[in-house]
């Protein structure tokens, strides 16, 4: 059990409060965002808001521990951002794996993940650090996701696939088996990618074709 600062005053940190709440031995006891996010607020699902640049000094991290449970903006490059300031701070940053999930064990699960319900992670995967799933994904056998990657919904990942980090996976995807999927991929909805990717590729349509844009490139 740790006492956990949130990082976020959106829909992601009411999420992970709520999770937190209901389904771990947890304790959420504030939320903290940049000063120029805090705009006066004080308070926050009913518990007190603070400003990050100074957040230690209320909240010392020998004591507490983050969360922070990021959108994929920017490729996930500004979750990488945030996660890095955690770290720099000297926090140790839990991870959430829903208690309906199905985790076999053996499984690999790095910090910062937030893998919700109906999520199926089969033997001898493993999940870096700073990932979201959510809801009813399948990552397949012998799978390795590395750090900052995005999971939506009812993404099928199969097995002996490689993803690496900055990746993003829309709803429905799906992705072949023993595929190496390169940094910064975004898999657009249900698209069915048969090959290995290029960095920063965007892929989209059955079976997947490459655009010709970059995903770092979108206001995504």
């Amino acid at each position: 059990m740790a006492k956990v600062v949130i990082f976020g005053l959106q829909d992601f940190a009411s999420l992970a409060h709520f999770y937190l709440t209901h389904d771990s031995e947890h304790e959420v006891i504030a939320f903290s965002v940049t000063e120029e996010y805090l705009q006066g607020k004080k308070s926050f699902e009913g518990l007190p808001v603070v400003g990050f640049e100074n957040v230690e000094s209320t909240y010392p991290p020998s004591q507490y521990r983050f969360f922070a449970p990021m959108s994929h903006r920017k490729m996930n490059l500004l979750r990488k951002s945030i996660y890095d300031r955690i770290k720099a701070k000297g926090y140790q940053l839990i991870s959430y794996v829903s208690s309906k999930a199905t985790i076999f064990p053996g499984v690999g699960i790095g910090d910062n993940c937030f893998v919700l319900e109906d999520n199926t992670l089969q033997p001898f995967t493993h999940l870096a650090n700073n990932i979201m799933m959510w809801s009813g994904n399948h990552i397949g056998h012998h799978s390795l996701i590395k750090d900052h990657v995005f999971f939506t919904s009812h993404v099928v990942l199969s097995g002996h696939c490689i993803v690496e980090p900055f990746c993003f996976f829309g709803v429905n995807a799906t992705i072949r088996d023993g595929l190496h999927i390169a940094e910064g991929t975004l898999v657009a909805m249900s698209a069915s990618v048969l090959n290995d990717t290029e960095p920063w590729g965007v892929y989209q349509g059955i079976p997947a074709t490459k655009d010709k844009r970059l995903s770092k490139e979108l206001d995504f």
